[in-house]
């Protein structure tokens, strides 16, 4: 599945960019020896600002840095910003750069690693742009949730790194650099998943499943975009069997892309069918990506519950074995669904003709959302 689970983690969980920003950037500018970042959406605003400048900023005090972005995720990334990061030192390069516009949507990096010193991690589904400004409080500011991570379970997050760097042309590891063990900092056990594109059924597909498979009570489950696989669909429909409650969360009438909101809708009615509740977020954006089972055990990462991320996409996820930190997702999640609208199947079944219709077409094309 990726990097064994490891004991002596210490877990932050970082809730909206008001959070999620200065928790990064604090922890660019107290790094001492190397930085490693990688994400698939950097764009523009403030935050792209901010994030070039410390990271041109500790190349110029030394430090080694390694920023790499996907190459369509950050097509919108100011190219000045990576002038004046790269005239620093900084390490920079765009992940599978592509000439063929036919191949435009095909198997990106979707991770989201920012690593400091091997030793502190962050990842999660933060974006590098404005619409991540903020705590959620208007329609123009997303819902986020990322996690800091420190100790062993770093480890799983260089490896998702460095497996996506190796695509570049520069050495995957510095000859004269130490790697020392990280060291236990809490009290968290956890591990990494990483996934990519290939043959077969995916990590990623298989650590959602089994997550849904291992629950007694209830599962409650955060995604951007919704487009599940069989399996995952059959996951939930077992699950359901068995007594556990399951919930989904997914964004309502201010989703990003018209598109993957339909794509969400058309699996409504076989989700609540299989005894799923299903919830649209009204508020704002939502673009976490969590699940939390029986109390107990968390997952945060880039991954969302779509067919993309299930089978195609570079995903990496954190999975912790801890009731403090699933509890203080519960209490978020519950946060969440009192600025949500629940979709009952008698609603749902009375949505207009043409909304069925639209669903019907971007269900053609459900492997690709």
């Amino acid at each position: 599945m990726g990097i064994r689970a490891s004991d002596g983690n210490a877990v932050e969980v970082l809730r909206n960019g008001e959070r999620i920003f200065p928790a990064m950037l604090d922890a660019i500018r107290s790094a001492e020896r190397t930085i490693d970042f990688m994400t698939y959406v950097y764009w523009g605003g403030a935050p792209a600002e901010w994030f070039a400048e410390a990271f041109a900023e500790r190349a110029r005090d030394g430090l080694r840095v390694r920023v790499l972005v996907d190459a369509i995720g950050a097509r919108l990334m100011d190219d000045e910003l990576v002038q004046r990061m790269t005239e620093a030192g900084v390490l920079f390069e765009r992940f599978r750069p592509v000439g063929d516009l036919k191949l435009r949507a095909s198997h990106r990096t979707h991770r989201r690693v920012l690593l400091l010193d091997g030793a502190v991690g962050f990842t999660g589904g933060v974006g590098i742009a404005e619409e991540w400004l903020g705590d959620a409080r208007t329609e123009h500011e997303w819902r986020e949730t990322h996690v800091r991570v420190e100790g062993p379970a770093a480890d799983g997050l260089r490896a998702a790194f460095l497996e996506n760097w190796a695509e570049t042309p520069h050495p995957i590891l510095d000859r004269d650099e130490q790697y020392p063990a990280p060291e236990h900092a809490g009290d968290v056990a956890a591990m990494v998943v990483r996934s990519s594109a290939g043959h077969g059924v995916s990590r990623m597909s298989i650590l959602k499943r089994l997550l849904i498979d291992l629950a007694e009570e209830r599962v409650d489950i955060t995604s951007a975009y919704l487009a599940p696989d069989e399996g995952a669909i059959q996951a939930i429909t077992d699950a359901c069997v068995r007594g556990v409650q399951v919930r989904i969360l997914v964004p309502g009438a201010h989703v990003d892309k018209r598109v993957a909101g339909l794509a969400a809708q058309e699996h409504f009615e076989e989700l609540m069918t299989a005894g799923a509740r299903m919830f649209t977020y009204e508020r704002s954006m939502l673009h976490a990506k969590t699940m939390v089972v029986d109390g107990v055990v968390a997952d945060v990462g880039s991954a969302n519950f779509n067919s993309r991320s299930l089978s195609q996409d570079e995903e990496v996820d954190l999975v912790m074995f801890s009731p403090e930190v699933a509890g203080i997702l519960d209490e978020h999640f519950a946060a969440d669904l009192e600025l949500s609208e629940e979709i009952t199947e008698e609603r749902w079944k009375r949505r207009p003709a043409l909304q069925r219709f639209a669903e019907g077409v971007v269900g053609l094309v459900d492997d690709v959302m």
